[in-house]
């Protein structure tokens, strides 16, 4: 049922949408309430429940309000109770996205997007990811549907054009503060439920009910080949049912489909997201410095030196041995391959061992024969 209501400074119209949480419908700021605080934007969008199933959506207020401050976050205006027809309501004023949602971008591409777009895109929504991330959260629902397109001006153009938007990451009503979720599972380690939605789960949460931050970067791959090929990056038949598929995800070794006309910068982006074991995948820290996304280097952030280790040698290599190929691989979820090459001593590490050896001969090794030979003297007797 719509409700055509209004808060103290603004006012509900249509409905745009509606989800497991809340439905989403257009508001617009009244005018005296605006020029006398001018935080409101004239067209805003509310998300609204009865307060008695308003729980989830109060949480997400609360995470929207620690995340703020970054502008590939879906802006938060506030929240209000209201009263309509004797129930309570509460409601929660968001930034309106005119461009709509990822999801409808790429359905109505027909085929994928153009991979200049799916770069600057992929861009921002790591950009969100890491201040997520770096502020102890994980969103544990990113998925084309929950990125939304905003209009980087104010301007009030009927048309929007797909240059003028940029994406921001929305609806946290899944997301989950990882350091109190620590604090639980010390009690409550086998009542731990899936959260998200299952294309664009990572093994680690099919298998172990595990969502950390690795757990978005994973999704974050799933909707970077979606963006790429218009289509879901695990290829499964009409009637395929869930089970099957989380049965691939978590409990098999196959991964979701690279797009074949991707740039091999875009592939070697994907190969770093579609890890399988978590603590191999890359970091939205890491991937900010990758070729695929790198063109504004001033806004990745600052590594650490191990980090950058890790970085600069996480790239395959090849190379001829005694006629052969040989594979090297790091950074991903393959144990990396020793160096057999053989390296030059240095004198000092030769002197070494030999005033070792010597040592050993002298002292060690007559003291081990004698412990021998009467260890055997006492088992004959």
């Amino acid at each position: 049922m719509d409700r055509q209501s209004q808060g103290g400074m603004w006012r509900r119209g249509d409905t745009i949408g509606r989800g497991n949480f809340g439905t989403v419908s257009l508001a617009t700021a009244k005018q005296k309430a605006n020029r006398r605080r001018n935080h409101l934007p004239p067209l805003m969008a509310v998300k609204w429940a009865e307060v008695s199933h308003s729980w989830t959506l109060q949480k997400e207020r609360e995470i929207l309000t620690r995340l703020e401050g970054c502008p590939h976050i879906l802006r938060c205006y506030g929240d209000e109770i209201t009263t309509e027809n004797g129930e309570l309501t509460y409601n929660v004023l968001l930034e309106y996205a005119s461009g709509g949602t990822l999801a409808s971008r790429i359905k109505n591409s027909h085929g994928g997007l153009p991979e200049a777009e799916v770069r600057r895109y992929t861009r921002s929504i790591l950009q969100g990811l890491h201040h997520i991330h770096d502020r102890g959260y994980v969103h544990c629902d990113i998925k084309p549907k929950n990125i939304l397109l905003v209009l980087r001006s104010s301007s009030s153009s009927s048309e929007t054009s797909h240059d003028d938007c940029v994406v921001k990451i929305a609806d946290f009503g899944s997301a989950k503060n990882t350091m109190k979720e620590q604090r639980k599972k010390m009690n409550e380690r086998n009542s731990l439920s899936l959260r998200g939605t299952p294309l664009y789960m990572s093994p680690e949460t099919v298998a172990r009910k595990e969502q950390e931050a690795p757990s978005d970067i994973w999704a974050l791959g799933c909707v970077v080949a979606e963006m790429i090929s218009g289509k879901p990056a695990w290829n499964c038949k009409s009637d395929m049912d869930v089970d099957e598929l989380l049965s691939r995800i978590g409990f098999s070794r196959e991964l979701p489909e690279t797009p074949s006309k991707m740039s091999k910068e875009g592939k070697d982006f994907l190969k770093r997201c579609f890890v399988r074991t978590s603590m191999f995948r890359w970091t939205a820290a890491m991937l900010l410095h990758h070729p695929f996304v790198s063109e504004d280097v001033q806004t990745a952030p600052e590594l650490s030196n191990d980090t950058k280790v890790q970085l600069s040698g996480s790239n395959v290599e090849e190379s001829a041995v005694g006629g052969q190929k040989r594979r090297r691989i790091n950074g991903s979820d393959e144990p990396s391959i020793g160096d057999d090459r053989l390296n030059p001593v240095s004198k000092d590490s030769i002197s070494l061992w030999l005033v070792s050896s010597v040592i050993y001969m002298l002292t060690v090794k007559p003291f081990f024969h004698q412990f021998v030979t009467a260890y055997n003297i006492c088992i004959s007797d």
